[in-house]
């Protein structure tokens, strides 16, 4: 072969595998644990032995745990054993009120603390979720004003330690034409303060998943994935309400690089035929299809 054929050849061929993977990684989300500990009448500090190992069975190799793993009564055995599974913490969770600053600052302060307990497990993004108001009652412009101010003073205080913010949403922050969700966008700095969508949240909210994505564009740098019907979650990630297929696509074709994080979660009417390890293993499987890129 000539070396013009070569080129030829290599300028027509199918991209490979690994030329087409943009993405950060995949993760798993901890809220599942907790659900179990709850649905099997027993404390997280009951599951954690069988839960983290459970983990990896599935076939994760990262995890993404809250502050309710790190309490200090079990935050050394859960230590162990994240060590001991072998298993990575690119990320943490880390929610607070964050439209009053005292609140903030307590949300902070727990950020920087927990990240540091995450950071020789490789965690470099720290989620927030603002806590909403009691009853879910609107904030106030002057509280989304301090709301901002807040996210920009912990997005700076994460950086300065090696962390990088990633501001998260349920439902509350999307109410009214999603008022609080663009306030956050329009009004904190990009260089400091990224985004975690979570799509089965915007679906419930009733935005369009992938337009709900590409308002946040170049800034969104993880996403929280589950599956439901009629608003109904599924057991598993798989082919549902929401098209996966069609966000993978946009993600691709943006050249963006989120973390991809599997977060299972069980409502009452969720219909459950399967253990919670199969449920993990499948949905890794079709999120390895879906976003083609390893757990």
């Amino acid at each position: 072969m000539t070396r013009r054929q070569l080129l030829v050849t290599a300028a027509t061929a199918p991209l490979s595998f690994s030329a087409q993977q943009p993405y950060e990684g995949m993760s798993v989300e901890g809220y599942i644990f907790m659900q179990y500990a709850q649905r099997s009448g027993k404390s997280l500090a009951d599951v954690v032995g069988e839960v983290l190992p459970m983990a990896k069975a599935a076939g994760f190799r990262n995890i993404e745990l809250n502050p309710a793993f790190f309490a200090s009564e079990i935050r050394s055995r859960v230590l162990s054993l994240i060590s001991a599974q072998g298993l990575r913490m690119p990320s943490v969770y880390v929610g607070g009120g964050m439209h009053e600053k005292n609140l903030a600052d307590k949300t902070i302060a727990e950020a920087l603390e927990i990240a540091g307990i995450c950071a020789p497990y490789g965690c470099k993004g720290v989620v927030n979720n603002p806590d909403p108001k009691r009853n879910d009652e609107p904030k106030t412009d002057a509280e989304l004003a301090v709301e901002a101010e807040s996210l920009n003073r912990m997005g700076a205080a994460l950086a300065d330690h090696g962390f990088q913010l990633r501001v998260h949403h349920h439902t509350p922050q999307l109410v009214n034409n999603a008022r609080e969700w663009r306030y956050i966008l329009r009004n904190t700095d990009p260089k400091q303060v990224y985004i975690c969508v979570d799509v089965d949240w915007a679906y419930e909210g009733g935005f369009d998943p992938l337009a709900f994505l590409k308002e946040v564009d170049g800034r969104l740098r993880e996403i929280h994935v589950r599956s439901a019907k009629n608003k109904v979650w599924l057991e598993d990630l798989e082919d549902s309400d929401i098209n996966y297929h069609k966000i993978a696509a946009y993600l691709r074709q943006a050249n963006l690089q989120p973390l991809i994080v599997v977060e299972l979660a069980y409502r009452s009417n969720t219909t459950v035929t399967r253990s919670l390890e199969e449920d993990l293993r499948l949905s890794r499987i079709y999120a390895e299809k879906v976003f083609g890129v390893s757990a």
